[in-house]
This record gives structure tokens, sequence and C-alpha cells, in this order.
């Protein structure tokens, strides 16, 4: 069992931990499904495939144009008649997306602790609008913009691993704080990182927007929230 007080700096995934990204998603596609008759789960698991196959495939495009990418796989997928404007629209819909109720709270509270940092796969410009309801300065911002790849690519893992080491912050007091077994926890761990997995489809079947993970998925510490991970550094003992 980890100490949370042994670490320095937190570092976040921020789509599915901090900002509710499945209800964002099904908020923008929901109806556009709809005429083809796509359950929920079923477009969730769908954009999952389709996502992590388009980062991979084209590693240097900004998220918008790999969300306007998916948009037009999932047309295809499902035989829905094209539209040049909707993919446009929702590769810039991420500042739509809502941030779990729990999160600006508990990132105030752990930001008096440690370090606070966002590891994402999205664009510096959609963070931004998305940061404004975390209500947080987080202390770096490394997004797949900048770094050239995405998660699981171990290449973003290195480079936050090499910011907090430039500013005093080494591997063995980094903890990675995130959703996805497959985009973070899986090559955290890797990368030689301690990992908390906010649980946040606990008590659902189904996996939602992320893919199945494979390779090493244990996480050293697992919660259902942020709530509940700030509450634990709240009990634990100096």
């Amino acid at each position: 069992m980890i100490k949370l007080r042994d670490f320095q700096a937190l570092t976040f995934d921020c789509y599915g931990t901090l900002i509710d990204w499945e209800t964002g998603i099904l908020t923008e596609l929901r109806a556009w499904a709809a005429p083809a008759g796509i359950a929920d789960d079923a477009l969730l698991e769908a954009f999952g495939a389709e996502e992590s196959r388009c980062e991979a495939a084209t590693p240097d495009k900004p998220y918008p144009g790999v969300l306007a990418d998916v948009h037009r796989a999932l047309g295809q997928r499902w035989g829905i008649e094209p539209n040049k404007l909707a993919p446009i629209a929702f590769g810039g819909s991420v500042g739509r997306w809502p941030a779990f109720p729990d999160s600006p709270e508990a990132l105030g509270y752990l930001k008096q602790h440690y370090k606070l940092v966002i590891l994402s796969n999205v664009d510096t410009n959609s963070f931004a609008r998305s940061n404004q309801k975390l209500a947080v300065d987080f202390d770096l911002i490394l997004t797949a913009q900048d770094i050239g790849s995405y998660k699981p690519d171990p290449r973003n893992f290195q480079a936050a691993i090499k910011a907090l080491d430039a500013i005093g912050v080494p591997r063995d007091r980094i903890l990675h704080v995130a959703q996805s077994l497959f985009h973070d926890i899986v090559p955290a761990k890797a990368a030689g990182l301690k990992t908390v997995w906010v649980n946040r489809r606990r008590g659902k079947a189904a996996g939602g927007a992320t893919p199945p993970a494979s390779g090493d998925a244990t996480p050293d510490l697992e919660v259902g929230s942020m709530a509940e991970l700030a509450d634990l550094h709240r009990k634990e003992q100096p």
C-alpha cells in the first residue's frame, strides 16, 4: 500500500479522470447516431476503438483533427450519411465536456500538498477551455500536441518524468493518477511510476470509451473518484 504523503507531484490524465468525457461524447454524438440505432455503450466502445486507432495512425495531428477523423470513421462504420460540418463541430467540442462535480474541490485541496501536472491526450487550446472548469493552476501542462505523440506511447510519460526532474521532483516522488488502464496505468507502470486508478466506471459492466488494457494494469491504489483520493490524503497520518 502506497503512502500518499510520500509523493511530491501528481500527474493527471484529464479526460475521463477530471473531465467527464463520456457524458461529453454522448451529448455530442447521441442524437447524430440515433437513426442508426446505436446504444450508448456501443457508441462509447466504438469511439474508444476508433480514437486509439486514429491517435496511433496520426500522432502529430492535433486532437480536434483526431476527433474529426473519429467522427468520420464512426459514420462509415454505421452507414450514416456524411456531413462535412459535423466532424469539425465534434472536433471542437472538448471545451464543452463537463468536469466531474468533485474535480475542482479535490484539485484545490491537493494543490496545497503537491505539484499538479496534466499529461493529456489533447491539444493546448482544448485543454485551456477545460481548465476553466477545473478552477486550479497546474504547475505543468503537457499535452499530446506538445510532445508529438499520444498515450499510451512511452514518450509521453518520459516527457513528464523529464519535466518534473527539471524542477526537482525525481521519478520515485511522482504519482500518476488516471482513469484509463489502457492509456495511462499500463504505460505509467512500465515507466517506473506509481499509479492511482480513478475507477470512474466502478459498478458499470461495459468498458466505456476506453479500450481494453494489455500488459500490467494493476494500480498501486484504486479509488472511485477524485473526492475519495482527497479524503484518503486527509485521513493519512503525516
